[in-house]
């Protein structure tokens, strides 16, 4: 799509109706991915959420090393600790600092030099995927339904969810659900919007209350239609993360909030330790071809993160 204009391109075998899309629309405001024949993801459009840098800033705040600690540790000077976050590589050093945080190396590496790009990802029928600007990033938010009965829920709401609305409208689903991964801003902005335009009922997890939602344990399983959604605590970055593990679609699908992302993870704001304990118990123990659908960045798999995550791989 062009800077100058309003150009829309479509490309690949795309097998679903795009009439739901609605002119003029601001550019740059929604990037919706379709579930279509093209073998390769829209996915990989979006850039994955953190840079090495943001990474070895998130294990610092997470084990709380400042740039003194981690300099002493690594053998280096502060100097050189603040040249290598800059973005200034230097190998040596940054596997010292990876050996001190408890990061993997190659991984770590593969970020810094810019050559992990995540696999492409083909979604299945019965998930889409919508990214929508929030602030200065973007925000996903997803759609999930039964092929056979056509029943639907989303699955966060983004900043904007009339995608998700007009979506499910031009393809007859009936929306019954709405799910929270977490209640982070950017992940609720359109709720009151959402149920009142589709009577949908919304679940959050107990340990985050809202006002608009009925909360559930951790543990508790749902129904979309056929489908069967399971809920794993995913704890760390959120007080009240949740993973929703769908198994009945031709691929697994993790939709998993900010629990982690490719090549990364939501910072570990209430519990660096929970984060990695659950992302690594409840994620990384679920099948290698389930999806991991993040709150931000491109989709992945479990199996692609165990080896492509440095929190994952030391």
């Amino acid at each position: 799509m062009g800077s100058g204009n309003s150009e829309l391109r479509v490309e690949g075998w795309v097998d679903r109706e795009i009439s739901f899309l609605k002119f003029p629309f601001q550019l740059g405001q929604i990037l919706i991915r379709l579930p279509h024949k093209n073998p390769t993801s829209m996915s990989t459009s979006i850039p994955i959420e953190d840079s090495y840098t943001d990474i070895i800033g998130k294990a610092q705040r997470g084990l709380s090393i400042n740039d003194e600690a981690l300099a002493a540790k690594s053998g280096a000077t502060v100097a050189e600790i603040l040249i290598l976050k800059s973005g200034e590589l230097h190998e040596p050093l940054l596997r010292q600092v990876a050996g001190v945080l408890g990061l993997g190396f190659n991984a770590l590496l593969a970020l810094a030099k810019s050559s992990y790009k995540p696999a492409p990802v083909q979604e299945p029928v019965g998930l889409a995927h919508f990214n929508t600007v929030f602030e200065d990033m973007t925000v996903n938010s997803f759609l999930v339904w039964d092929p056979s009965s056509k029943e639907a829920a989303f699955f966060d709401t983004g900043a904007d969810g009339q995608p998700m609305l007009d979506f499910a409208a031009s393809h007859g689903l009936r929306v019954k659900q709405i799910f929270i991964t977490h209640t982070h801003t950017d992940h609720i902005l359109d709720l009151d919007r959402l149920v009142k335009a589709t009577g949908a009922h919304a679940w959050v997890c107990e340990k985050e209350p809202l006002p608009n939602a009925e909360s559930f344990s951790p543990g508790r399983a749902f129904q979309i239609g056929g489908l069967t959604v399971e809920t794993r605590l995913t704890s760390g970055h959120a007080v009240g993360g949740v993973t929703f593990f769908i198994p009945g679609l031709s691929q697994p699908v993790a939709i998993v909030g900010d629990s982690m992302f490719a090549g990364s993870m939501g910072g570990g704001m209430v519990s660096y330790a929970d984060a990695l304990r659950n992302n690594r118990e409840q994620i990384l123990t679920l099948p290698d071809a389930t999806i991991i659908c993040s709150g931000h960045g491109p989709l992945t798999t479990v199996g692609e993160q165990k080896h492509a995550n440095p929190f994952f791989t030391a």
